[in-house]
Protein backbone atom coordinates (compact mmCIF):
# COMPACT_ATOMS: atom_id res chain seq x y z
CA UNK A 1 0.00 0.00 0.00
CA UNK A 2 1.28 3.59 -0.85
CA UNK A 3 1.01 5.90 1.43
CA UNK A 4 1.37 9.67 1.80
CA UNK A 5 2.64 11.05 5.67
CA UNK A 6 1.75 14.89 6.30
CA UNK A 7 3.14 16.48 9.27
CA UNK A 8 3.02 19.78 10.22
CA UNK A 9 6.10 20.98 11.89
CA UNK A 10 9.74 20.91 10.75
CA UNK A 11 9.91 19.15 14.02
CA UNK A 12 7.53 16.80 13.83
CA UNK A 13 9.06 16.05 10.18
CA UNK A 14 13.11 15.83 11.59
CA UNK A 15 11.80 13.64 14.65
CA UNK A 16 10.24 11.37 11.88
CA UNK A 17 13.65 11.63 9.74
CA UNK A 18 15.35 10.50 13.03
CA UNK A 19 13.01 7.60 13.48
CA UNK A 20 13.77 6.22 10.00
CA UNK A 21 10.52 7.26 8.53
CA UNK A 22 11.00 8.75 5.29
CA UNK A 23 8.90 10.17 2.25
CA UNK A 24 6.98 12.17 4.55
CA UNK A 25 5.59 15.74 3.22
CA UNK A 26 5.61 18.94 5.80
CA UNK A 27 2.22 21.26 5.30
CA UNK A 28 2.63 24.01 7.37
CA UNK A 29 0.40 24.55 10.77
CA UNK A 30 -3.12 24.83 10.69
CA UNK A 31 -5.93 23.84 9.05
CA UNK A 32 -5.45 25.53 5.89
CA UNK A 33 -2.09 24.11 4.90
CA UNK A 34 -2.83 20.80 6.22
CA UNK A 35 -6.29 21.00 3.42
CA UNK A 36 -3.99 22.51 0.37
CA UNK A 37 -0.67 19.89 1.05
CA UNK A 38 -2.98 16.97 1.29
CA UNK A 39 -4.90 17.95 -1.84
CA UNK A 40 -1.79 18.58 -3.90
CA UNK A 41 -0.49 15.19 -2.21
CA UNK A 42 -3.53 13.49 -3.26
CA UNK A 43 -3.82 14.84 -7.10
CA UNK A 44 0.20 14.95 -7.51
CA UNK A 45 1.06 10.94 -5.81
CA UNK A 46 -2.38 9.19 -5.79
CA UNK A 47 -1.96 7.72 -2.00
CA UNK A 48 -3.53 4.73 -1.53
CA UNK A 49 -4.38 6.49 2.09
CA UNK A 50 -3.15 9.49 3.89
CA UNK A 51 -1.47 9.24 7.46
CA UNK A 52 -1.50 12.21 9.24
CA UNK A 53 1.03 12.56 12.08
CA UNK A 54 3.36 14.62 14.62
CA UNK A 55 1.86 15.55 18.13
CA UNK A 56 -1.10 16.73 19.73
CA UNK A 57 -2.40 17.97 23.18
CA UNK A 58 -4.19 15.61 25.39
CA UNK A 59 -7.03 17.13 27.41
CA UNK A 60 -8.73 13.15 28.50
CA UNK A 61 -7.46 12.54 31.82
CA UNK A 62 -5.29 10.16 32.14
CA UNK A 63 -3.15 11.03 29.25
CA UNK A 64 0.30 11.17 29.44
CA UNK A 65 3.37 12.45 27.85
CA UNK A 66 4.79 10.16 24.84
CA UNK A 67 1.10 8.60 24.91
CA UNK A 68 -0.04 7.38 21.84
CA UNK A 69 -3.60 8.56 19.88
CA UNK A 70 -4.59 6.73 17.11
CA UNK A 71 -7.74 9.21 15.48
CA UNK A 72 -10.22 6.84 14.73
CA UNK A 73 -12.37 10.06 14.53
CA UNK A 74 -11.62 13.76 13.81
CA UNK A 75 -13.47 16.73 13.95
CA UNK A 76 -13.54 20.66 14.58
CA UNK A 77 -13.50 21.78 17.95
CA UNK A 78 -13.67 25.65 16.18
CA UNK A 79 -16.54 25.57 13.52
CA UNK A 80 -19.98 26.82 14.00
CA UNK A 81 -22.73 27.33 11.05
CA UNK A 82 -25.68 28.45 13.12
CA UNK A 83 -28.56 26.65 14.05
CA UNK A 84 -29.74 23.67 12.27
CA UNK A 85 -26.02 22.53 12.46
CA UNK A 86 -23.96 20.36 15.66
CA UNK A 87 -21.09 22.21 16.68
CA UNK A 88 -17.99 21.66 14.82
CA UNK A 89 -20.53 20.39 11.95
CA UNK A 90 -19.63 21.97 8.68
CA UNK A 91 -22.57 22.68 6.12
CA UNK A 92 -23.31 19.46 4.45
CA UNK A 93 -20.25 17.39 6.24
CA UNK A 94 -20.97 15.00 9.00
CA UNK A 95 -19.95 16.25 12.74
CA UNK A 96 -17.30 13.74 12.73
CA UNK A 97 -14.75 11.97 9.51
CA UNK A 98 -14.32 8.31 10.37
CA UNK A 99 -10.60 6.96 9.96
CA UNK A 100 -10.72 3.96 7.26
CA UNK A 101 -11.51 1.19 9.81
CA UNK A 102 -8.87 -1.05 8.32
CA UNK A 103 -5.75 1.73 9.31
CA UNK A 104 -7.24 2.09 12.77
CA UNK A 105 -7.13 -1.61 13.21
CA UNK A 106 -3.99 -2.25 11.99
CA UNK A 107 -2.68 0.49 13.94
CA UNK A 108 -4.55 -0.64 16.95
CA UNK A 109 -2.40 -4.10 16.35
CA UNK A 110 0.84 -2.99 16.72
CA UNK A 111 3.48 -2.81 19.71
CA UNK A 112 4.44 0.07 21.33
CA UNK A 113 6.58 0.74 24.56
CA UNK A 114 4.07 3.51 25.51
CA UNK A 115 0.42 3.50 25.87
CA UNK A 116 -1.83 3.43 22.62
CA UNK A 117 -5.46 4.82 22.90
CA UNK A 118 -7.91 5.20 20.02
CA UNK A 119 -10.86 7.79 19.55
CA UNK A 120 -11.44 11.11 18.64
CA UNK A 121 -8.74 13.83 17.70
CA UNK A 122 -10.40 17.13 17.54
CA UNK A 123 -8.93 20.09 15.17
CA UNK A 124 -8.84 24.00 15.38
CA UNK A 125 -6.47 26.78 14.59
CA UNK A 126 -5.87 27.15 18.21
CA UNK A 127 -3.20 26.52 20.55
CA UNK A 128 -5.05 25.41 23.79
CA UNK A 129 -2.60 25.84 27.01
CA UNK A 130 -5.54 25.71 30.05
CA UNK A 131 -7.86 22.86 31.52
CA UNK A 132 -10.27 25.58 30.64
CA UNK A 133 -9.66 25.52 26.87
CA UNK A 134 -9.81 21.67 27.50
CA UNK A 135 -13.10 22.14 29.22
CA UNK A 136 -14.71 24.22 25.94
CA UNK A 137 -13.46 21.07 24.07
CA UNK A 138 -14.59 18.30 26.35
CA UNK A 139 -18.09 19.91 26.61
CA UNK A 140 -18.64 20.07 23.07
CA UNK A 141 -17.40 16.36 22.93
CA UNK A 142 -17.25 14.58 26.01
CA UNK A 143 -14.98 11.51 24.50
CA UNK A 144 -12.48 13.57 22.53
CA UNK A 145 -8.91 12.29 23.78
CA UNK A 146 -6.71 15.12 21.67
CA UNK A 147 -6.74 18.16 19.76
CA UNK A 148 -4.30 19.42 17.38
CA UNK A 149 -4.44 21.88 14.60
CA UNK A 150 -4.75 19.60 11.06
CA UNK A 151 -6.33 16.19 11.41
CA UNK A 152 -10.03 17.19 10.58
CA UNK A 153 -8.96 19.10 7.76
CA UNK A 154 -6.64 16.54 6.75
CA UNK A 155 -10.04 14.05 6.98
CA UNK A 156 -12.30 16.49 5.25
CA UNK A 157 -10.13 16.39 2.23
CA UNK A 158 -9.95 12.57 2.22
CA UNK A 159 -13.06 12.13 2.63
CA UNK A 160 -14.10 14.55 -0.49
CA UNK A 161 -11.74 12.84 -2.81
CA UNK A 162 -12.14 9.31 -1.36
CA UNK A 163 -8.92 8.54 -0.32
CA UNK A 164 -8.57 6.41 3.04
CA UNK A 165 -7.32 8.45 6.24
CA UNK A 166 -5.61 7.89 9.73
CA UNK A 167 -4.32 10.23 12.01
CA UNK A 168 -1.55 9.16 14.51
CA UNK A 169 -0.46 11.15 17.75
CA UNK A 170 2.45 11.24 19.89
CA UNK A 171 1.15 13.56 23.06
CA UNK A 172 3.16 16.60 23.60
CA UNK A 173 1.28 18.14 26.76
CA UNK A 174 -1.38 17.96 28.70
CA UNK A 175 -2.50 20.85 30.82
CA UNK A 176 -2.44 22.22 34.21
CA UNK A 177 -1.88 25.75 33.64
CA UNK A 178 -0.49 27.98 30.74
CA UNK A 179 3.21 28.31 32.08
CA UNK A 180 3.20 24.80 33.12
CA UNK A 181 1.51 23.53 29.17
CA UNK A 182 4.09 25.68 27.59
CA UNK A 183 7.31 24.48 29.45
CA UNK A 184 5.64 20.88 28.91
CA UNK A 185 5.86 21.48 25.43
CA UNK A 186 9.09 22.80 24.90
CA UNK A 187 10.49 19.92 27.08
CA UNK A 188 8.80 17.42 25.26
CA UNK A 189 10.76 18.60 22.19
CA UNK A 190 14.36 18.52 24.45
CA UNK A 191 13.22 14.39 25.53
CA UNK A 192 11.75 13.52 22.08
CA UNK A 193 14.33 10.63 20.62
CA UNK A 194 15.28 8.72 17.97
CA UNK A 195 12.63 5.96 18.53
CA UNK A 196 9.69 8.33 19.71
CA UNK A 197 8.35 8.46 16.42
CA UNK A 198 9.17 4.52 15.50
CA UNK A 199 5.36 3.39 16.05
CA UNK A 200 4.88 5.21 12.26
CA UNK A 201 7.57 3.14 10.85
CA UNK A 202 6.31 -0.04 12.06
CA UNK A 203 2.85 0.82 10.60
CA UNK A 204 3.95 1.94 7.52
CA UNK A 205 5.91 -1.57 7.20
CA UNK A 206 2.98 -3.46 8.52
CA UNK A 207 0.82 -1.76 5.60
Amino acid sequence: MKAGLIVAMTSEYEALRRAGVHGVVKSGIGKADAARTATELILRDRPDCIINSGCAGGIAPGLQVFDIVIAAQAAYHDVWCGEGSLPGQLQDMPQRFDADPALVRTARSLQTERPLHCGLICSGDQFLTTPEDDARVLGMYPDALACDMESAAVAQVCRHYGVPFLGFRVISDVHTSREETEATYQDFWKRVGDDSFAFLRQLLDTL
